[in-house]
């Protein structure tokens, strides 16, 4: 009989020593680090899904003491409420269709503050569809680093550190298959070391090669339909 994995929360160790700098994204560690020395009001990490862009935002926002707002469409921000008593502020997913006006007040509202934003994007601010001409300039003109998909040794850092958030074990037979033959993405990996865990508690069976082969397997049977 199988188990059936409970729906638990699953919360991803986000702190410094965790994240995995590589080639992929040593830019945007750079500007991390160069904090509070920016030279402008906004810099914007842009990349794809489950590349670090997150991870990062709350590195920052830890050592600067930055709130952090989770972008949305249509949310109007307001800037005393977000600004007052800090340095430094976090938007994750700043490209989900925030709305303009208030974001320009922002932006605005933290430059004569002294106040540095930090953006998050799935992409560079030039196609996030703004309409708003004021908003496009100051964003267009904002530094950006574009976090990439992992090199083979940054991907396997990925799937050690996912395993491991979820305290799992893996073997060095089963990492290098992973590396080998999955999606090089970091969406890919999340999801299937979440598919990994789910099999492994649902069959209560160690995550070993048969099991992560069957699963790779799975993927390309779902895409080749």
């Amino acid at each position: 009989m199988q188990q059936l994995p409970l729906p638990l929360e699953h919360r991803p160790a986000l702190g410094r020593e965790d994240f995995l700098v590589s080639s992929h994204n040593t830019e945007a560690v750079a500007w991390i680090d160069r904090w509070p020395d920016w030279p402008t009001v906004a810099v914007i990490l842009y990349g794809p899904g489950g590349c670090g862009k997150s991870h990062l935002a709350h590195v920052f926002s830890a050592c600067a003491d930055a709130p952090v707002v989770q972008g949305e469409a249509n949310l109007v921000l307001d800037p005393p409420v977000l600004l007052a008593g800090h340095r430094a502020l976090v938007i994750d997913d700043a490209d989900a269709g925030l709305d303009q006006v208030s974001f320009f007040h922002l932006f605005n509202s933290a430059r004569e503050a002294g106040c540095s934003l930090l953006l998050t994007a799935s992409a560079p601010p030039s196609v996030w569809g703004l309409t708003l001409p004021d908003l496009r300039s100051r964003l267009n003109t904002a530094p950006t680093a574009c976090i990439s998909d992992p090199d083979d040794t940054a991907m396997a850092a990925v799937l050690i550190k996912m395993f491991s958030d979820r305290q799992l074990r893996i073997g060095t037979d089963v990492l290098d298959y992973l590396v080998r033959h999955m999606e090089r993405s970091f969406e890919a990996a999340r999801t299937l070391v979440q598919n990994a865990d789910r099999i492994s508690l649902a069959e209560q069976r160690p995550i070993t090669l048969p099991l992560v082969r069957r699963l790779l397997q799975q993927d390309e049977r779902m895409e080749a339909s």
